[in-house]
């Protein structure tokens, strides 16, 4: 009888803990990692050759949005294209569950704008046979997997069931709404929950992720007071750890809140998000200051950092990250052809071009003079490919929001702009990452799928800072990627290669891996036909989970390894 069921023999380890890589063979037996070292091929069913190759724990992806995606897709794309094994879905308070029957079709509404997945993919691809929380857990359990999954609680959806929509937005919770929302969310941990996760945006100019009528998420406006009610639960059962977005004009009152609700909770709080902003950078500077002197002082607040080098790309057909400018707002809400209503009418253009003139620039994008034109529908206005509104404005003796409107109504909304890149400066990217408490990530898989691609950071995150920029080691890069999620996470053995760990693995070509194609293209992969845009990876040899193979070169295998972690375990 073999000892082995696969052995992957002759590569490079890079075990995730931060530990010297090394060269040995890894043995897999029974989904488990039975024994690294110099092993004989003869004791196993299947030997994968990985001389010259890379062997590293799977990835874990600590923010996503595929709540509803796993409806139809096993894999989580792209998170499962690019060597990503484990991830957390439920995150910023969004979800699901509990639902009741007759608000299936809100919640999905909600999902359309909040986190733009298209409705018409969610009403078709969803299967909707749970309830409760612990319903959907089975349902996650049943439903099968080519990755892992956590689910945290999210917070809207235990509001909305205890105290209704409209109370939810419009005020505190009563003593017995409380309590019975305490209540659901010890059901809901008590069902595998991984912790608690909730959006605290308020309703002004940085409230940029919006419902579906454009009011503030039910979650923006809830109290310090209710935030930190759910927190105690956390602390009373000593489990689970807790995500949190939340930002406004006063940073260090911010921050002195997720401090408090590190000191009320005692779990790991995950800070949501840092990213590299070239022209300000004492933006990420002010947050590692603050993240270094909070854990100095015992707490334990991980910052979760955008590290993908990318920007937005979106028509106006779809886009709806202006939601914190209240003009943009209302100019792009409802259907294409009342978007272009608005957009030909003069009082909203002049009251888009008077929201521009008091300088505030728009919280996702950076500023509108920036963007370039990416491609046009109409022939006619292909000279503007490659340009940006603030050369063309210039040029046309315009103002840069006349000049998107003329070209956005002449195109019909067709028009397809890219918006700078973040996270491009590698002096900067490196402070990011040189702090021990930042993690990489913000995928944000799943959602924004008409103008992101940022499930595929593992990749990007290899290829450059570690191969082509050189300014963090490999064993630090799969750290980052890896171990690190998993200590937050609370994920029971994942993360670090070692014996007796569930064989998550990634076996890769580092010289050859890469992105594919350069730019993110646009496939019709999803239910009712819609379409995303998506990025492929090459240099992949092997991924697997559980000890099977889910991606060989690219090529998915069908199999559905991926397990349900309740409480990080599975």
């Amino acid at each position: 009888m073999a000892d082995f069921d696969t052995l992957i023999r002759g590569g490079t380890v890079v075990d995730g803990s931060r530990s010297p890589r090394y060269m040995a063979d890894v043995g897999i037996k029974d989904g488990k990692i039975a024994k690294i070292g110099k092993l004989n091929p003869s004791d196993a069913k299947k030997t994968l050759d990985a001389n010259g190759l890379i062997v590293a724990p799977g990835f874990i992806d600590l923010h996503t949005h595929y709540d509803a995606q796993i409806n139809w897709d096993p894999y989580c794309t792209l998170s499962g294209w690019h060597g990503v094994t484990s991830i957390v879905v439920g995150n910023c308070g969004f979800g699901f569950a509990p639902c009741r029957p007759e608000l299936r079709d809100r919640a999905m509404l909600t999902m359309s704008r909040v986190e733009a997945i298209p409705f018409d993919s969610m009403k078709a691809g969803m299967k909707w046979d749970w309830v409760t929380f612990p319903d959907w857990m089975n349902f996650l359990d049943r439903t099968p997997k080519g990755i892992n999954v956590l689910s945290f609680v999210p917070l809207a959806p235990i509001m909305i069931w205890a105290m209704g929509l409209e109370a939810a937005k419009s005020r505190g919770a009563t003593e017995k709404e409380m309590q019975e929302m305490c209540r659901l969310v010890e059901e809901a941990l008590d069902a595998g929950g991984c912790g608690l996760s909730a959006q605290r945006l308020g309703n002004g100019f940085v409230s940029v992720q919006r419902d579906y009528d454009g009011t503030p998420m039910v979650t923006d406006t809830m109290s310090d007071d209710d935030m930190l009610a759910f927190a105690k639960v956390l602390a009373k059962r000593k489990e689970g750890f807790i995500q949190l977005t939340q930002s406004s004009p006063e940073f260090q009152n911010d921050m002195d809140f997720y401090d408090k609700l590190a000191d009320v909770s005692g779990r790991p709080i995950l800070f949501n998000a840092t990213a590299v902003r070239d022209d300000r950078p004492a933006l990420h500077r002010r947050t590692l200051r603050w993240i270094e002197k909070t854990n100095k002082e015992g707490r334990k607040i991980y910052n979760q950092t955008a590290v993908m080098r990318q920007g937005l790309y979106f028509t106006f057909c779809d886009m709806n990250l202006f939601d914190g400018n209240d003009a943009w707002r209302e100019a792009t809400m409802g259907t294409p052809t009342e978007r272009l209503a608005k957009f030909k009418n003069p009082a909203m253009r002049q009251a888009l071009i008077a929201d521009y003139d008091t300088g505030h620039t728009p919280v996702v994008t950076g500023s509108f003079k920036e963007f370039t034109i990416e491609s046009v529908g109409d022939p006619l206005l292909q000279k503007y490919v490659g340009r940006t509104i603030g050369e063309i404005a210039k040029t046309e003796n315009k103002h840069p929001i006349e000049a998107v409107l003329d070209i956005v109504v002449a195109d019909s909304l067709k028009t397809e702009f890219e918006t700078p890149a973040r996270n491009v400066r590698e002096d900067y990217a490196a402070e990011l990452m040189s702090s021990q408490y930042s993690i990489a990530g913000v995928s944000d898989g799943g959602a924004h799928i008409k103008f992101l691609t940022l499930g595929a950071y593992p990749t990007d995150m290899l290829t450059w800072m570690v191969r082509d920029a050189g300014f963090m080691s490999l064993e630090e890069a799969h750290y980052r990627l890896s171990g690190m999620p998993a200590q937050c996470a609370g994920f029971q053995d994942r993360g670090v290669l070692k014996e007796g760990a569930p064989a998550d693995v990634v076996v890769y070509d580092l010289p050859n891996l890469k992105l594919t194609p350069d730019k993110p293209t646009i496939v019709h992969d999803f239910p009712a036909g819609e379409w995303r845009r998506v990025q492929y990876a090459e240099g992949y040899r092997w991924i697997m989970v559980n000890g099977d193979v889910t991606f060989e070169d690219g090529k998915c295998t069908n199999a559905t390894p991926g397990k349900l972690l309740r409480h990080g375990r599975g």
